[in-house]
C-alpha cells in the first residue's frame, strides 16, 4: 500500500516533468497522454485508497521517502501521510483534475501550446498533493507555495493577454499577503512546541493550551496566536474577506484551470488546513470565533455580488467564494467533519458548473456573457441537464422528511444545523446560522439567474443581437489577446450591429464527447455524493470514519446536537432556497419578456451599485494599500536608489571623476610657454623646498 500511495503522488509529477521539458519533441498528443495517463492512474489508486480506508478498515500511516530539511533540532522528511482527511482530499484532488484533463483535450484543441497547458496542469495536481499528505508544516507550506506558483502559471497562461498577466500577478501578490501570515504561525508554533511535526505537535496542545505570551504589556493565549496567523494563510489561500479580491480576476486563465484550482482544489486547501489542525483550533476558542465571523461574511458578501454580475464564470466564482464561507464557518464553530463533507460535496457539483461554464462558452464561441444568451436548452441538451443537476445540488434542494435531495443538500443543511445548534451558547455562531440562511435563498436565486439566463427564455444570441464590446467577457484562446471580461449592466443589451464578430452569428453547437464525459461523471458525483457518504461524514458511521483524523474537545457536542435541532431549523435553509427560485422565476422566466431585470439594474439604486461594484473593494485597497506602495516604491527608488544610492556610489563617483578630468584637461592647453611657465614653477617650488629643508 505504501508504494501505491508514493505512485499516486509522484506519477503527476513525472508527468509535468515529460510534458514540460520534452513536450516539444514529442509533440502534443503524446504530452497530453502522458499527464493525463498520469492522473487517470492518480485517480484509480486515490479512489482505491479511500475504498480501503473507508470499507477496508485500513489503518492510517506515514510513509518517509526522504530527508528534507535536517538543521539542529529542526528536522522535516519528505513523507506521504494517510488518514481520513488525506484519504478525502485524494479522491477530491485527483478525481477533478483526471476529468480536468480529459476535458481539455476538446476545450483546448485550437491552442498551440498544449505541452505547457498539460504540464502545469500536472504540476499543480502534483504540489496540491504533497499539499495534503503532508507530515508537517514544512512539507505542508512547500506544496502551500507549489499550488501558488502553478496557479499563477495557469492563471497568466494566455500571457500574450495583458489581463490574465496582471490577474497571475494580483492573485500571487495577495496570496503572499496571506501566506507571510502562515509563515509566522508556523514560526510560533515551532518556538511554542519545539517540533513542526504534526504527530509531535498535537500530542502537546491539551498540556500547552495555557501557556501565554507577554506583548507590549497585554497577555496573549500563545495557541490563539498561532491559529490566528495560520489562519491568514487560509484566507489568502481560501479567497475568504479582505483576502478575496484576486478570485474573480483568476477567471482570465481557461475554463478547466478555473475548474481545477478554483472549484475543487487549491481554494479549498485553506479548509483543509484547518480541520487537520482541529487538535489546536479547539483549543483556540478566539481564533475559532475569528474564523466564524470571517466565513460568515465572506458568504454573505460573494452572495450578494454574485447577485448583480453577468460574465458567466464570474458569477461562479463568487459563488465557490460564498460556498468557502460556509466552509470556514463550519470549521469555526466545532463542526469541522461538516466543513470537509461539504468540501467533498462541493467539488462535485462546483467543478460540474465551471465546465458545463466552459462547454457554453466553447458553444457560443467563446462568449461569456450571459445576456447574449438564451434558448440554448435544445441546442445544447448534455449542458443544459449536467448544469441543471449542478445548479440543484448547489441551491440545496431537497426533501427534509425524507432525507433525500442533491450533494449540497447534505452538507449544505448539515453546516446551518450545526451553526444553529452552537449559536445556542455562543451568540458568534447565531450570527453565522442568520447569514446561512440568508446566503442559502441568494445562492439559490443567482444559481437559477444564470441557469434561466443561458438556457431558457428567447435566444440572444443572433449576429444582429451583439454589442459592439464583442471581444469583451470572452475566454478567448491563445490567439486572442483582448481584455478582459467586460462588466456592464445586467440583462440583456439594446440590439447592435457588431462588424468584429467571431463568428457568433454560427448556430451555438454541443460540446464533444470529451468534454460531455466529464460532466456527466460529475453530474453522477453531484447527486449521489451527499446520499452515499452522509452517514460516514457526519452521520452514525463518522467515528469510525475518522478515526482521530479530526479531533474534538470534550466539550464539543455540537456535530450531535446539529441532529436534534428543531424541525423549523431543519426546514430553514430549503424554505430559503424555494423563495430564490421563486423570484428567480418570476423575474426571469415570467417577467423576462418584460426585461423586469434590466429595469431593475437601470435604476441604479444604491444597493445594485454597491453590489455590482463588489463592495468597491477593489477601488478602496487601489486607494490605500496600491497607492501607498507605489509611492513607497517611487521614494525608495527615485530618492534612496536613484539619488542616494547611485548619486553617492557608481554614479556620484563617475561624475566626480569626470568633473576632475575636465577641469584637468584645460591644463594641457598645448602652448609652448604654458608647458616652460609649469616646469619653472615647478623648479622653483623645488629649490624652496631643497633650501628650507637643508639650511
Amino acid at each position: 500500500m505504501q508504494s501505491l500511495v508514493t505512485i499516486l503522488v509522484l506519477a503527476p509529477l513525472v508527468a509535468a516533468i515529460i510534458a514540460g521539458l520534452f513536450g516539444r519533441r514529442i509533440g502534443n498528443v503524446a504530452s497530453q497522454a502522458v499527464t493525463t495517463g498520469a492522473l487517470i492512474l492518480s485517480c484509480a489508486l486515490g479512489w482505491y485508497t479511500f475504498s480501503q480506508w473507508t470499507w477496508g478498515h485500513m489503518e492510517a500511516f506515514t510513509v518517509n521517502l526522504l530527508p528534507f530539511i535536517h538543521v539542529g533540532n529542526f528536522v522535516s522528511n519528505w513523507s506521504v501521510r494517510i488518514d481520513a482527511l488525506s484519504c478525502v482530499m485524494l479522491i477530491v484532488v485527483t478525481t477533478v483534475s483526471a476529468l480536468v484533463h480529459i476535458y481539455s483535450w476538446g476545450y483546448m484543441a485550437e491552442d498551440d501550446s498544449k505541452p505547457r497547458f498539460f504540464a502545469y496542469l500536472s504540476l499543480f495536481t502534483f504540489a496540491m498533493l504533497a499539499l495534503v499528505t503532508a507530515a508537517d508544516f514544512m512539507q505542508l507550506f512547500f506544496g502551500w507555495e507549489g499550488v501558488g506558483l502553478a496557479s499563477y502559471l495557469l492563471i497568466g497562461f494566455w500571457f500574450r493577454k495583458s489581463t490574465a498577466s496582471a490577474a497571475a500577478i494580483k492573485a500571487f501578490v495577495v496570496n503572499r499577503v496571506g501566506d507571510f501570515g502562515f509563515a509566522l504561525g508556523i514560526m510560533t508554533t515551532y518556538w511554542a512546541f519545539g517540533s513542526i511535526q504534526f504527530a509531535e505537535i498535537f500530542p502537546q496542545i491539551a498540556s500547552g493550551a495555557a501557556r501565554t505570551w507577554q506583548f507590549a504589556g497585554h497577555t496573549f493565549p500563545l495557541v490563539d496566536i498561532a491559529c490566528f496567523l495560520l489562519f491568514i494563510g487560509a484566507m489568502g489561500k481560501s479567497a475568504q474577506f479582505f483576502l478575496h479580491t484576486w478570485l474573480p480576476d483568476a477567471m482570465e486563465g481557461p475554463t478547466p484551470v478555473s475548474a481545477l484550482i478554483h472549484a475543487a482544489t487549491m481554494v479549498t486547501a485553506g479548509v483543509y488546513m484547518l480541520c487537520l489542525l482541529s487538535p489546536m483550533f479547539e483549543y483556540a476558542p478566539v481564533a475559532k470565533n475569528i474564523v466564524t465571523v470571517i466565513g460568515a461574511i465572506t458568504a454573505l458578501f460573494a452572495a450578494t455580488v454574485g447577485l448583480t454580475q453577468n460574465d458567466i464564470k464570474r458569477v461562479i466564482a463568487y459563488s465557490t467564494c460564498s460556498q468557502l464561507g460556509y466552509m470556514f464557518f463550519a470549521a469555526g464553530v466545532g463542526a469541522y467533519q461538516a466543513a470537509m463533507f461539504h468540501l467533498f460535496t462541493h467539488a462535485f457539483f462546483k467543478a460540474l458548473l465551471f465546465l458545463g461554464a466552459g462547454s457554453v462558452i466553447h458553444g457560443m464561441h467563446h462568449e461569456q456573457d450571459m445576456r447574449k444568451y438564451g434558448g440554448l436548452a435544445k441546442l445544447l441538451p448534455w449542458t443544459f441537464g449536467a448544469m441543471t443537476v449542478g445548479t440543484i445540488a448547489i441551491t440545496g434542494l431537497g426533501l427534509p422528511p425524507l432525507h433525500l435531495g442533491f450533494a449540497g443538500f447534505y452538507s449544505k443543511d448539515t453546516i446551518i444545523e450545526a451553526a444553529y445548534a452552537a449559536g445556542t451558547h455562543n451568540g458568534v455562531a447565531m450570527f453565522a446560522w442568520v447569514i446561512g440562511v440568508l446566503v442559502a435563498g441568494l445562492t439559490s436565486f443567482y444559481s437559477w439567474r444564470l441557469a434561466f439566463f443561458t438556457f431558457n427564455g428567447q435566444a440572444r444570441w443572433g449576429h444582429d443581437d451583439h454589442h459592439a464590446h464583442d471581444a469583451h467577457g470572452h475566454d478567448a484562446h491563445a490567439h486572442d489577446d483582448h481584455g478582459a471580461a467586460h462588466e456592464t449592466h445586467d440583462e440583456p443589451l439594446p440590439d447592435a450591429h457588431d462588424d468584429h464578430g467571431h463568428g457568433h452569428d454560427h448556430q451555438p453547437h454541443e460540446s464533444p464527447w470529451v468534454m460531455r464525459f466529464p460532466l456527466i461523471v460529475l453530474s453522477i458525483g453531484a447527486i449521489f455524493a451527499g446520499l452515499v457518504f452522509t452517514d460516514f461524514f457526519v452521520g452514525h458511521h463518522q467515528q469510525e470514519f475518522w478515526r482521530g483524523a479530526i479531533f474534538n474537545a470534550p466539550t464539543n457536542h455540537v456535530l450531535h446536537e446539529a441532529h436534534e435541532v428543531a424541525e423549523w431549523v431543519k426546514w430553514s435553509p430549503l424554505i430559503a432556497s424555494i423563495i430564490g427560485l421563486l423570484i428567480a422565476v418570476y423575474v426571469y422566466l415570467l417577467k423576462g419578456n418584460e426585461r423586469l431585470g434590466q429595469k431593475l439594474a437601470d435604476r441604479q439604486g444604491p444597493l445594485y451599485v454597491f453590489f455590482y461594484n463588489k463592495w468597491f473593494f477593489d477601488e478602496l485597497y487601489a486607494a490605500t494599500f496600491v497607492r501607498a506602495a507605489k509611492f513607497l516604491g517611487d521614494l525608495f527608488w527615485k530618492g534612496g536608489d536613484q539619488k542616494l544610492i547611485d548619486g553617492f556610489g557608481p554614479d556620484g563617483v563617475s561624475a566626480v571623476s569626470y568633473e576632475v578630468g575636465r577641469r584637468t584637461g584645460k591644463l594641457q592647453s598645448g602652448y609652448l610657454y604654458h608647458y616652460a611657465f609649469v616646469m619653472l614653477l615647478g623648479v622653483a617650488g623645488l629649490l624652496t623646498f631643497a633650501l628650507y629643508a637643508f639650511r
